[in-house]
């Protein structure tokens, strides 16, 4: 039924269920996973900051970590048999709600995955929902992966 599965990863235990979840999909239905990784939590330095050539360094080590993320996607998708693209975007002007549906929108998706922390009440408000933001503006179904543990 999905032949591209877009799956949001960032190294969490909830992305990695996610993975986890897209890889069966996608290996039922002989589809392939695209293995998504946003740079844009940094978002809020800014280039004019005092100390810009720090956050240049932070910056450098959110891609690589990110390389790092999509290097173990890549293999668990290897390991499950199923063909797997990487993407890697990073804006820090976009919500992560809009990067993820364009994203899916330019390749084709037929399915957006996602791991979600599952938080309430005021953890949800500080922290916001980055899985409700992919919903609000996805043009294609979401699935939305939750932990075992509901965090409040």
């Amino acid at each position: 039924m999905y032949k591209k599965i877009l799956v949001a990863v960032d190294g969490s235990d909830t992305s990695k269920k996610a993975l986890d979840a897209a890889l069966q999909m996608a290996r039922e239905s002989g589809g392939k996973v695209q293995l998504l990784h946003v740079v844009n939590e940094l978002g809020y330095f800014s280039g004019h900051d005092a100390y810009g050539a720090q956050i240049t360094e932070l910056i450098e080590l959110a891609r690589q970590s990110g390389h790092k993320i999509l290097d173990e996607a890549i293999d668990a998708a290897t390991a499950a048999g199923v063909a797997a693209e990487r993407v890697s975007v990073e804006k820090f002007t976009e919500a992560l709600g809009d990067i993820v549906s364009a994203t899916a929108t330019r390749l084709g998706s037929d399915l957006i995955v996602v791991g979600t922390h599952g938080r309430r009440g005021i953890g949800r408000l500080l922290l916001g929902s980055g899985a409700e933001q992919i919903i609000r503006f996805a043009s294609v179904p979401v699935l939305v992966v939750r932990t075992s543990e509901t965090k409040k």
